[in-house]
């Protein structure tokens, strides 16, 4: 059974408008005319398009490279489509392959459940919860069966599955691929037939599986789904993509003052990334600041601009406000006024131990590191000895820029 051509429906400026709003940033739109065509069916009939995000809660908390996708979802809700933020419960536990050279170990029921309440309490931060179809792609795949699963692999072949880039290294350099790993895409193509998407997002690593939900709503007579995937956000490194294992991450649960701090601190350069991925400016306003730096505008005024939006949206302005006074306090040295007390007993203490035990450095390698880099003061002078023992007292210790104690050794 095969779908029925669809009618050509008016080409409008909405629609046009609508497909800018949709390419922003993107990698990739496939496929590009037939997105156009669902636009403008949706604006000629009053049907809303679905549009599905389906995310696996391996981790329980979201970091900004996260929010990419979640922030091209809120601007096609806020163009009156439907989003449907799908939680892989049921694909969690075999394990997403892409674009890794071993099998990912399965996470267990409990881990899913906690991980999938955090993930989306964190990701309403940026999606309309009000407009927002939450589902769980268990509702159709447990109801599968043995016999529904049989059914469904017999609608791809291995030869398709090889494509995959990662597949084909791991065949031809003789590392195991388990079957159940040619199961993952086939369940995320399914979880596309199951609700019906005209448009599921991704990341640039993810296109291969979206292809894949294509292909299989075609073998069901469904109208094939458009896919879009999203550049994955560099780091505050400006090398890497940004993730928590290289500690190259801004987390959306981090405290304002911290997160404003961070992104004051990426380049010139990929703060343009940062604006068209992650702020919701136009672009024609962007495009302008571009031209104004480009004449001689402070870069430095523009960053502020970003980081005051995106501190803004996960917090509250009040606090983007804050976080701005805070960082011109310290630009002249000045200490912010709701730094941490922290209590210390064990006087004298070494002063890599000190920091340790205030929680401004995570081991005493590090905050060794941070002294033979000049990066830790206490009451404003810079410490140089990595020997120094600490008296009891009360004082204020620095350590970088944005870390800052009241401590009380005794």
């Amino acid at each position: 059974m095969t779908a029925k051509p669809e009618q050509k429906y008016p080409l409008t400026p909405e629609v046009f408008a609508a497909l800018e709003v949709t390419k922003r940033g993107c990698d990739e739109l496939l496929v590009e005319a037939d997105w156009i065509q669902k636009l403008a069916k949706s604006q000629a009939t009053g049907i809303p398009l679905r549009i599905k995000l389906g995310l696996d809660p391996t981790a329980p908390d979201i970091h900004l490279g996260h929010t990419v996708v979640l922030n091209k979802l809120r601007q096609l809700q806020d163009l009156g489509h439907t989003v449907i933020f799908l939680i892989g419960d049921f694909t969690s536990m075999i394990g997403d392959p892409s674009g890794r050279n071993a099998t990912r170990p399965p996470l267990t029921a409990e881990e899913i459940a906690v991980n999938a309440q955090t993930y989306y309490r964190q990701a309403s931060m940026v999606l309309d919860p009000a407009k927002t179809e939450v589902r769980y792609n268990s509702e159709w795949c447990d109801p599968l069966g043995a016999r529904g699963m049989i059914q469904l692999a017999a609608r791809y072949t291995v030869a398709q599955m090889l494509e995959r880039d990662d597949f084909t290294k791991r065949y031809r350099s003789g590392v195991p691929i388990s079957v159940h790993e040619f199961l993952y895409p086939l369940m995320q193509g399914y979880d596309s037939v199951a609700l019906k998407s005209d448009l599921e997002l991704g990341g640039t690593d993810q296109k291969f599986n979206l292809l894949v939900g294509r292909e299989l709503q075609r073998e069901y007579g469904q109208e094939p789904q458009c896919i879009l995937t999203m550049p994955l956000l560099v780091g505050l490194d400006g090398v890497d993509k940004m993730s928590k294992s290289k500690g190259n991450y801004i987390g959306i649960s981090e405290p304002a003052g911290e997160m404003f701090g961070k992104l004051l601190s990426i380049s010139d350069e990929l703060m343009w990334d940062y604006f068209t991925l992650l702020s919701f400016r136009p672009m024609a306003e962007i495009d302008l600041m571009k031209q104004e730096v480009a004449a001689g505008r402070n870069p430095k005024d523009c960053k502020v601009l970003l980081a005051q939006e995106i501190v803004a949206r996960f917090h509250s302005q009040a606090a983007a406000e804050k976080a701005l006074e805070d960082f011109n306090h310290r630009a002249k040295g000045g200490v912010p006024d709701d730094i941490p007390e922290v209590n210390i007993s064990g006087a004298p203490i070494g002063i890599a131990n000190l920091l340790k035990a205030a929680g401004l450095a995570p081991s005493t390698s590090e905050a060794n590191r941070n002294i033979e880099q000049n990066g830790v003061k206490i009451d404003g002078i810079t410490v140089a000895d990595k020997q120094l023992k600490i008296e009891a007292g009360t004082f204020v210790v620095q350590v970088g820029k944005r870390k800052f104690a009241k401590v009380t050794l005794s």
